[in-house]
């Protein structure tokens, strides 16, 4: 099982700096940056210490997971944040979780203790509110449904539909906005049966850089999703 730790970027050089060199590169078979068009320095960084970069050409995080998935050499993906809000060390848990052979292992925030020090009163209901529905209408049994950080198959992308613009597209352009998918990924995987587990995992405060989070435009797709999904059901692709 050959591994991918996929760190994307966006003027995110000072947590880059505190982060990455606790990133022990014998962790995984490669490092991929995805950088979003960083104009700090943030590319020019990785690639002096010799990491491998992709500069996204379409904005959104989900264009720029889409136009990486073709160069990932690994069979499982670990997504990592890079502000510091994942904490490099559980990267070796996530990657021995999918040894023993889940299809998704989730970094949870809020499972047996962990804690959230970057959640405010409101993204902190609203990560919770989603959990719960996603839970409830597509059986899933998480405690953190939301979070970027986590390891899955690279395959799941194409199995479970991520990679289209259907599942977003029309929701996206009622809110004016562009979202990731791993909302999307924890309600199909929850719908199609897959093998998921939880490790607790705390999330530390940001470090530097400027928060992307659009909180009521996201939650509007988001929830959207959640309904419209009801119905899915994975295809032989």
């Amino acid at each position: 099982m050959k591994t991918t730790l996929l760190v994307p970027t966006l003027n995110e050089i000072a947590g880059m700096k505190a982060v990455m060199p606790r990133v022990d590169p014998g962790w995984v078979d490669e490092i991929l940056v995805l950088d979003g068009g960083s104009t700090d320095g943030t590319a020019e960084w990785a690639l002096a210490r010799g990491f491998r970069v992709h500069v996204q050409s379409e904005p959104g995080l989900r264009h720029a997971y889409r136009e990486a998935w073709p160069l990932i050499r690994g069979d499982v993906v670990v997504t990592f944040s890079p502000d510091g809000n994942s904490i490099p060390s559980l990267i070796p848990q996530l990657i021995q979780k999918m040894r023993e052979g889940f299809d998704m292992v989730i970094a949870s925030r809020y499972k047996d203790g962990a804690k959230s020090f970057d959640d405010d009163a409101l993204t902190a209901l609203g990560n919770r509110l989603f959990t719960a529905g996603i839970n409830l209408f597509h059986r899933g049994r998480y405690t953190d449904a939301m979070v970027i950080f986590r390891a899955y198959r690279k395959d799941l992308v194409l199995k479970l539909g991520l990679d289209r613009d259907e599942p977003y597209a029309l929701f996206e352009r009622m809110f004016r906005t562009r979202v990731s998918w791993e909302p999307l990924l924890s309600i199909r995987a929850a719908r199609a049966g897959l093998k998921i587990a939880e490790i607790p995992g705390d999330e530390p405060p940001r470090i530097g850089g400027v928060r992307k989070l659009q909180v009521f435009r996201w939650g509007a797709v988001f929830a959207l999703q959640v309904l419209a999904n009801v119905a899915w059901r994975p295809s032989m692709r």
